[in-house]
């Protein structure tokens, strides 16, 4: 009996092993036909005729231009900021989304849908799009950046919260219960000190891309070192494009350095 259980467990792993590999094997061969039927997406031919021109762009770039650095500062303040402003937006209104995106502490399954659906559409539409309606919308500067940062995050910091609610132990949820605890004590006393230290690694990492996608928001207007950039870019000032790109990998360097630490006093 013994032996014919092992041989039922051995055969049926080996029908996943041979399952997860025909689905590899269907993936790498629709890869590869797709790259092959857009393969005119990559013109060999187009990029070898473009390495001169990049090679000379890139010498444009050298050296960098630093004469200008000390006017980049309040720019670069301006995207902190922003990234800031946003993350603390999305983060405000994530939490109570969460909750009602939570399958199990979600009061119906109507409000659950329709809390899913709205954090779906939300993060459907690119940052990139929102910034350029809300310049649109309310002009030039750093408000439209943060509106369209902090909406777009909302989608994306509201899901990886819900599923960290989603997956809370039961049993201090079902002891708060059956203490007759109301709906908001169940959440304080037996979701959230459990979830704490998942929501404070996610809020920081959203505060790291959003401090990245900041300086392209500045791009289409939204104010920041971005708006710098695309000045130099469109004057062709390319040791300052150069000097820019500098700064700004630095300023995320330091960012990422920051929230890393950040993250350590959470666990």
């Amino acid at each position: 009996m013994l032996s014919d259980q092992h041989y039922a467990t051995t055969l049926a792993e080996h029908r996943r092993r041979s399952n997860r590999f025909a689905l590899l094997t269907l993936t790498v061969i629709a890869v590869i036909g797709a790259a092959s039927f857009h393969s005119r997406l990559l013109d060999a031919q187009r990029m070898a005729e473009g390495v001169p021109s990049l090679l000379h762009l890139v010498g444009e770039m050298l050296p960098p231009n630093f004469s200008e650095a000390e006017s980049w500062l309040w720019p670069l303040l301006d995207t902190l900021a922003m990234s800031i402003a946003g993350t603390a937006l999305a983060v405000a209104f994530s939490i109570p989304l969460s909750f009602l995106a939570a399958k199990n502490i979600s009061p119906h399954p109507l409000v659950y849908h329709l809390a899913r659906g709205l954090l779906n559409g939300l993060r459907a539409v690119p940052e990139l799009i929102m910034g350029i309606v809300f310049v649109a919308a309310v002009g030039f500067g750093a408000l439209p950046g943060v509106l369209a940062l902090g909406l777009h995050s909302i989608g994306m910091v509201g899901k990886f919260f819900a599923e960290a609610i989603e997956h809370v132990h039961t049993a201090p949820v079902e002891a708060s219960r059956a203490a007759g605890h109301s709906p908001l004590q169940v959440i304080f006393h037996g979701v959230l000190p459990q979830v704490i230290p998942q929501l404070a690694d996610v809020s920081i990492y959203r505060w790291e891309y959003n401090f990245r996608a900041s300086t392209v928001m500045g791009m289409v207007g939204a104010g920041g070192i971005g708006l710098e950039l695309m000045g130099a870019l469109r004057l062709m000032q390319y040791r300052d494009v150069s000097a820019l790109l500098i700064v700004i990998l630095l300023m995320v360097t330091l960012v990422d350095g920051f929230s890393g630490y950040l993250r350590t006093q959470f666990k």
